[in-house]
């Protein structure tokens, strides 16, 4: 959950009060307020629920300055993204899965720090905004479940292979688009599980519609609010700045062959009709970093070596060194680290892949020099700087982030594909009319 002060102001409403403003009997209203507008398997979403967050996401979409898309889409985008929280909910429950007291309590002071604010400060906060804290707890709970659910049956069954990073580098390469980043725009004009040919009808009319408005050159982010289902509806439909690989494989094909400004047909999935528009492209930058070789000794303290033997030895051994005897016959004879059969040998490394406390010392060294005695969580050191090159870690990095990426891609489409075979499975009655 995204924590902002604007933004929790709006959480909670003046439910109360409508009850005294509006001009019916008091029963009557509290009966509407109370009223089931979804049946999700033995739970229920009840209007109060609903109204609370189609007033949250109102009050992002003001703060955004984003269009508003119709009351009624509204409503039924925000009802089957509640419907889906309670079946996740429903499913950790029912698989174990729980959140303890201390681990609630620990998410919550690291998002107190985060904001800068002591855990009665921020407590604070959400009550001059309303926000009851033991409502935000109960939210916390229910997101970190969610988290921990998709964590369990989707995200540790994702994994991305050398050959899936090759192929991928390749099919780049083939595109010339290696060095390229593109902003596109996304519609999406969902189809319900069911719909019948009247129904199908009804959504591709609908969405040849959107499309026609869009390439007669209609503001994209109108359209994504009156039209659009996906996810990005709230923000315009701005899928924001991706890579090749970051781009949804459904619509690779198709951003290839597209230049800026471009809209694409009506493109079809199981999920609906999709409309791409390639806003802009952009070249990335390479990447070159200084990488440093270096050597070192560790001693290990133990019941018998304190810190203070291990430091005079330490020092024993560079005077050594500093005499003439070989730094890495040295560290063959006397550092406890697996580096000491090579001498103590680091090899080539990027900033930030050694530990801080290392890194610190290491970088304040010139070529050649020995450092003096330092710790880090392995024990004492003695390091060396062999020497120092700036280097075009380029294709390091970017397989690396091709990794990541192709993860995220793989995870959002087996996360969809999980979420709509929980929907498919559930029982859910609707009983508000759209």
């Amino acid at each position: 959950m995204n924590f902002s002060f604007k933004s929790i102001s709006c959480l909670t409403t003046l439910i109360l009060m409508l009850a005294v403003l509006l001009p019916l009997p008091q029963a009557q209203a509290a009966v509407e307020l109370d009223r089931i507008v979804a049946v999700v398997n033995d739970d229920v979403v009840m209007s109060s629920e609903l109204n609370e967050r189609v007033r949250t996401v109102k009050a992002q979409l003001e703060e955004q300055g984003s269009p508003l898309p119709p009351v009624t889409v509204l409503e039924k985008q925000v009802l089957d993204r509640l419907i889906l929280q309670k079946l996740q909910i429903q499913t950790a429950l029912n698989t174990g899965i729980r959140v303890d007291d201390e681990t609630l309590n620990r998410t919550i002071s690291n998002i107190a720090a985060e904001n800068q604010l002591t855990l009665a400060q921020f407590r604070e906060v959400l009550e001059q905004d309303k926000y009851s804290y033991n409502k935000f707890r109960e939210d916390m709970r229910n997101e970190i479940l969610m988290s921990r659910l998709q964590q369990r049956q989707v995200d540790n069954r994702v994994t991305v292979s050398e050959r899936e990073i090759e192929n991928f580098l390749a099919n780049q390469e083939h595109m010339g688009e290696s060095d390229l980043e593109y902003h596109l725009g996304h519609i999406l004009i969902a189809i319900p599980d069911g719909a019948d040919e009247e129904q199908l009808a009804e959504i591709r009319k609908k969405a040849s519609q959107a499309l026609e408005e869009l390439k007669a050159g209609k503001d994209l982010a109108a359209i994504a609010a009156t039209y659009s289902d996906g996810d990005q509806a709230k923000t315009g439909g701005d899928l924001g700045w991706r890579k090749a690989s970051q781009i949804p494989s459904l619509f690779t094909e198709f951003v290839a062959d597209m230049e800026k400004g471009d809209v694409s047909d009506l493109i079809n999935s199981p999920s609906g009709y999709h409309i791409i528009k390639l806003m802009d492209v952009r070249a990335t930058e390479k990447y070159i970093v200084t990488q440093t070789h270096s050597r070192h000794i560790l001693l290990k303290t133990d019941e018998l070596i304190s810190d203070d033997d291990a430091v005079m030895r330490l020092q024993q051994l560079k005077l050594r060194i500093e005499g003439g005897d070989d730094f890495g016959e040295v560290a063959k004879g006397n550092s406890l680290d697996m580096s000491a059969a090579d001498g103590g040998d680091m090899g080539w490394t990027n900033p930030g892949e050694l530990v801080p406390e290392y890194e610190e010392v290491m970088n304040t060294l010139q070529a050649d020099e020995i450092s003096v005695p330092f710790k880090t969580q392995y024990g004492w050191h003695i390091v060396q700087v062999l020497d120092r090159r700036e280097h075009d870690s380029s294709d390091d990095i970017r397989r690396a982030r091709a990794r990541d990426e192709i993860r995220k891609r793989k995870l959002a489409e087996a996360r969809d594909s999980w979420l709509r075979q929980m929907r498919e499975d559930a029982y859910v009655e609707y009983r508000i009319d759209f």
